[in-house]
């Protein structure tokens, strides 16, 4: 994280005692990444975290990977993932259904109507992206209020639930990976501050304000984390609450940023996507296309001209307003297209065109760049558009 927080009570010098109001000591936890050489946040618990009273296995939902081959653009329609009413008895963590991945990172959705089980992913950061709908991220640390257009940053194994508020869907774009998502390095000062040029500033990052402190005993948590062949789940019993943290503070906690607050970098002419980024991880990037004022050159195109992603596989979602360059194409919102590399891509036919001359695109959409092939999971074959690939030919192979 950019910068320090503190909630809840601490004791003035870190690994020093703190009582309880009985006279008894807080468990004091360090939660940090790289190896105590990284950023970290110390937690001060009623109880003992280690403590465990049962552990059994728990068979994540379907993780199968399959190649994209033949090699082919694709177009995925996540809302028919969830027709109907299937999202009221749906949840973030369990609902969510794979529909892509590699081995740097995993993109799943999910319609969701019911509150989740307590859950830890000890794999990697999730970057949640709301579509639509609010919700109440329950934390060890807080809790975070979550609406549309917020994507919600949770770090390594930090114990959490997802209750979403209303009558509508909660929607959910999940990414996952196997390392940490930050800030892109450029945005930052050598010492963690977000820069003049940084699209987004610390005012615009959101975390918990103060604990949020929960009663229960023999308590459930489902554990994502890696195995021998694979990534696996374990669910543990906790024989307290492991929502008992009474204060905290560090540089390391979960938080919300919305869409709406980054600012977008335009100029004369078109300008590539790494204006657009947002987060990064190992082994890919997070970019959002927002509303914004585009090219103003006399002679400009403000859609993207054709491009081979040499390096990387590009997956755009699409979540507001119309993307000029997919006109025609029959993608809307909830869709995902994904252009590989090795496979030129570009606008559709005509849009080229049609966007000369414009002045505004009221577009939004998230795009995930990565540097390794990505393959479709369950999700992305139940919602796959067979004909994608060939709307720029107009036709395709014969029967």
């Amino acid at each position: 994280m950019a910068y320090y927080r503190r909630a809840g009570t601490i004791p003035p010098k870190r690994h020093t005692q703190h009582r309880t109001p009985e006279g008894g000591l807080y468990s004091e936890e360090l939660m940090g990444e790289e190896g105590f050489s990284s950023d970290s946040s110390l937690l001060y618990h009623r109880g003992v975290p280690s403590a465990i009273v049962d552990a059994t296995p728990w068979e994540l939902p379907d993780q199968t990977l399959t190649e994209n081959r033949p090699l082919v653009p694709r177009h995925l329609k996540l809302h028919e993932l969830f027709a109907g009413q299937d999202w009221k008895s749906a949840d973030v963590v369990t609902g969510r259904r794979l529909v892509l991945g590699n081995g740097d990172v995993r993109i799943s959705y999910v319609a969701a109507g019911e509150a989740s089980p307590l859950y830890r992913n000890a794999v990697g950061d999730e970057c949640v992206y709301i579509e639509s709908g609010d919700a109440r991220v329950e934390t060890i640390f807080g809790v975070l209020e979550a609406r549309q257009g917020d994507y919600v940053i949770l770090p390594r194994a930090t114990t959490h639930r997802w209750v979403p508020a209303g009558n509508e869907p909660l929607r959910a774009y999940v990414v996952e990976a196997n390392s940490h998502i930050t800030p892109p390095k450029r945005y930052l000062s050598r010492f963690g501050q977000l820069l003049e040029h940084a699209p987004y500033c610390e005012r615009d990052l959101h975390g918990p304000d103060e604990p949020f402190l929960a009663e229960g005993e023999d308590v459930e948590v489902l554990v994502k984390h890696r195995g021998s062949r694979g990534i696996t789940g374990t669910r543990y019993v906790y024989p307290t609450h492991p929502f008992d943290v009474v204060g905290w503070d560090g540089f390391l906690y979960p938080y919300t940023f919305n869409v709406a607050d980054f600012e977008p970098i335009t100029g004369r002419v078109h300008q590539p996507p790494p204006v657009h980024q947002v987060f990064e991880g190992h082994n890919f990037v997070i970019c959002n296309f927002v509303p914004r004022k585009v090219d103003y050159h006399p002679l400009a195109v403000p859609v993207p001209y054709y491009h081979s992603n040499v390096d990387s596989d590009e997956v755009m979602f699409y979540c507001g307003g119309n993307y000029e360059a997919r006109k025609g194409s029959g993608i809307g919102q909830g869709s995902i297209s994904l252009h590989p590399g090795g496979h030129s891509h570009g606008p559709q036919p005509g849009a080229v065109e049609r966007s000369l001359g414009a002045e505004f695109f009221a577009e939004l959409a998230v795009m995930v760049d990565t540097f390794r092939p990505l393959e479709l999971g369950e999700g992305g074959l139940a919602s796959e558009d067979p004909g994608y690939a060939w709307t720029w030919s107009g036709r395709g192979p014969v029967a």
